[in-house]
């Protein structure tokens, strides 16, 4: 098999990938609080593992991923305090937590298709689990890391060497009540594992525990549920890296306090979607973009999708209405010159279409660069000495990676019309800066963002002139 090499949280730096067993690869993927609409921010979340999962398949292995819909216990603040999201939406619109959780579970679904990606081998839901979420929170108690407050049971952080380990917290240097409120707590990190129900009034979504009525922790979920499908350590856990310092720090914690031994191999984590002055998209923030509001404003959702696999998922994606305006552009471009490809019934220059496979197989290996995988699609596609047919080989083999529907020209627009996004417009007039500067590196640069986005640079006397790529 060729070597794939994954940035590893744990460690800060690219491995390569060995697999626990031969041929298998154990994936689990953090999925959503299902009390609202997954915004396109949390969405991106769920495609970079879609193409993780899709380059191991096409390297041989069998995969086998899980993603938990998280229906009860997530509370509104980190620090174990506040409603539970499901519970408190309920109490909002007189609709029940089980029928909320269900159907914004579903719409969830809905999204991740829309965007190609594929369902995972099972959904995990928290509610089914709940037995299993009690035993693991009794070993833990049974093991001396768990402590009784008047509000639930605790995890004592000061139990477990290593906790904060992937994060790198320093735990001394945290400001009491920064991260948590600490109330009846043995230490500032420590989290709940228990929830009590309140005494005052029931809650819909409760059971039975030998602590007493109540509801599980949200970080026990993903371990309970992550050791029942998946078994005690395996291959690949992803997220976004706002799961680090919290949320997957102490699953790490009362895993391995509970086996005795790692956890997970290789942590991989995607960076946030940003708004303009790299503003957070987020429910909270009331900035709250969705799939259907995408479809609704005439966008297609693989344009999306394309937007996403243009930027390495361990960076920030910078989105506006203009930016996927520009992508959908060089999206529908790049499918028009595929068609012209896919037309053009020629072999020529087998040995140089090889090139373009190793190089692209290549980018992909290189911890997913798809950014630069989709860039050599386009100088594949522009090479006039490679025949249609070699070049539709190579794009029909990485399309089942990409997942961009390439070779479907059927939702392409009869007659595009043609206006230049300011994005690219403002690279044009940043490249004429570099070029008067003689800067020509820049240049060259700025040319190459602008073509791979699906426009033509001509430099003129006075300026330039864009135009769309045929």
């Amino acid at each position: 098999m060729n070597e794939l090499k994954l940035f590893n949280t744990l460690s800060r730096k690219k491995e390569e990938f060995k697999s626990l067993e031969k041929d298998l690869v154990k994936i689990y993927t953090c999925g959503p609080t299902v009390y609202n609409y997954a915004h396109i921010g949390n969405l991106r979340s769920y495609i970079f593992p879609d193409i993780l999962r899709k380059v191991l398949e096409y390297l041989g292995y069998t995969v086998k991923h899980i993603i938990n819909i998280t229906d009860v216990g997530h509370l509104t603040s980190d620090a174990d305090t506040g409603l539970d999201k499901v519970e408190k939406m309920a109490s909002e619109t007189g609709i029940s937590a089980w029928d909320i959780s269900k159907f914004y579970a579903n719409k969830f679904i809905t999204d991740i298709q829309l965007l190609n990606i594929s369902l995972p081998t099972k959904f995990t839901y928290a509610t089914e689990y709940i037995q299993e979420q009690i035993d693991l929170v009794k070993a833990l108690e049974d093991k001396g890391f768990a402590y009784t407050t008047s509000d639930g049971l605790y995890y004592d952080t000061s139990k477990f060497s290593e906790y904060g380990k992937m994060a790198r917290i320093d735990i001394d240097g945290l400001d009491e009540g920064l991260r948590v409120d600490i109330g009846e707590k043995k230490n500032k990190t420590d989290f709940a594992l228990w929830k009590f129900s309140p005494k005052d009034q029931k809650r819909q979504m409760e059971w039975e525990s030998p602590w007493g009525i109540g509801f599980p922790g949200w970080h026990i979920e993903c371990s309970a549920m992550s050791i029942s499908e998946l078994g005690e350590l395996i291959d690949i856990h992803t997220g976004g890296t706002d799961h680090i310092p919290v949320h997957h720090t102490n699953e790490i914690a009362q895993s391995e306090a509970y086996t005795g031994k790692k956890f997970v191999n290789y942590w991989l984590h995607g960076e946030f979607l940003v708004l303009d002055k790299n503003k957070k998209m987020g429910k909270s923030e009331g900035n709250f973009i969705g799939m259907n509001e995408l479809v609704e404003e005439g966008f297609n959702p693989l344009a999306y999708r394309y937007l996403a696999l243009t930027v390495h998922y361990r960076q920030f994606l910078t989105f506006s209405p203009d930016i996927l305006k520009s992508a959908q552009s060089a999206y529908f471009n790049l499918k028009k010159q595929i068609k012209k490809a896919f037309q053009n019934e020629e072999f020529a220059n087998d040995e140089k279409a090889k090139e373009f496979d190793n190089k692209i197989l290549n980018a992909l290996l290189d911890d997913l660069n798809v950014p630069k995988a989709i860039g050599l699609v386009w100088e594949l596609v522009q090479d006039n000495s490679i025949g249609g047919k070699n070049k539709v080989e190579v794009i029909q083999k990485y399309d089942k990676i990409f997942s961009l529907n390439l070779l479907n020209f059927s939702d392409l627009p009869e007659e595009q019309s043609f206006e230049v996004p300011k994005e690219i417009i403002e690279l044009a007039e940043k490249r004429l800066l570099a070029r008067k500067n003689k800067d020509f590196q820049e240049a060259d640069r700025l040319r190459n963002e602008i073509e791979t986005n699906g426009f033509i640079l001509r430099d003129k006397k006075d300026g330039f002139e864009i135009a769309l790529k045929d």
